[in-house]
């Protein structure tokens, strides 16, 4: 028995290891130069710690502005993210009506659609709507979250049909049922799925990069882009501190909601 619980928690240890070190030598890179990021032997850790880097990010181009862009638009995208798919996994839950079961495979079925096959007839979309190098242009495209859908209607299953039947009996309507019963009941799956939106939103860089023009609109990944690549050559040293930089919100965000992700993701796939 022993020697069992040693083996998994060494195994447990060498898996932590292997996923925490690529993020390690990203943060240790940014404090680096670029010889010292391609030295042989490698430098595990920095002989000497330079924010060259980041004087550099901040002090010649928009990054707080740009931080501000990608924090602001992937709020909002969490935000609307959250309450249509709080209404829309609920009702495909809880409430009978023709054709619930053929829209919620329809919904299902949008998730295996590559994110390619789209990209033109949304582009063509918002440039006849006016969206294009605009916030709306980022966060509308982001609000269509089927998988919120899909994990919000899993884990509203798991709710007494009783509860909402007593609510009922007692004289609550419907809206008052979803805000004050419903929705509280919900609120580890919306933990997880604001995380999953977040970094949804975040992480698409392909999006942004087709629908963002001017220097001002730009969001941190697509601002660090810029500064990382020229013409001839890639700064790792700039790639790593802008990485680094773009990792800090993601993770405090994980770690406000880690508690209702866990739990989000184990209650919601007990019935299906």
């Amino acid at each position: 028995m022993k020697i069992h619980i040693v083996s998994r928690y060494t195994l447990l240890i060498a898996a932590s290891v292997i996923f925490i070190f690529p993020l390690y030598w990203m943060i240790t890179g940014s404090f680096k130069t670029q010889v010292a990021i391609w030295a042989l032997p490698p430098q595990w850790f920095p002989v000497q710690f330079k924010l060259d880097n980041y004087i550099h990010i901040f002090a010649t181009k928009p990054t707080l502005l740009w931080l501000f862009n990608s924090v602001f638009t992937s709020a909002v995208s969490v935000l609307f993210v959250v309450i249509f798919s709080a209404m829309a996994g609920y009702a495909y839950a809880k409430k009978k009506f023709p054709g619930a079961k053929i829209l919620f495979v329809i919904v299902v079925a949008t998730m295996m659609m590559p994110t390619q096959v789209t990209l033109v007839p949304l582009y063509i979309l918002c440039r006849n709507l006016g969206l294009i190098d605009s916030y709306l242009g980022v966060i509308l495209p982001a609000v269509a979250f089927p998988f919120g859908v899909f994990i919000v209607r899993q884990f509203a299953l798991t709710i007494p049909d009783e509860i909402i039947e007593s609510a009922t009996i007692d004289g609550a309507g419907e809206i008052r049922i979803f805000s004050t019963i419903v929705l509280p009941l919900l609120i580890p799956a919306l933990g997880a799925l604001s995380i999953f939106a977040f970094m949804h939103t975040w992480n698409d860089y392909l999006w942004q990069l087709i629908i963002l023009q001017t220097k001002e609109k730009l969001t941190l990944p697509l601002g660090i882009s810029t500064i990382t690549y020229s013409e001839n050559s890639v700064n790792y040293g700039f790639a790593m501190a802008g990485a680094t930089i773009a990792a800090v919100p993601m993770i405090c965000f994980f770690m406000l909601l880690q508690r209702s992700f866990i739990k989000g993701i184990t209650m919601g796939s007990v019935k299906g």
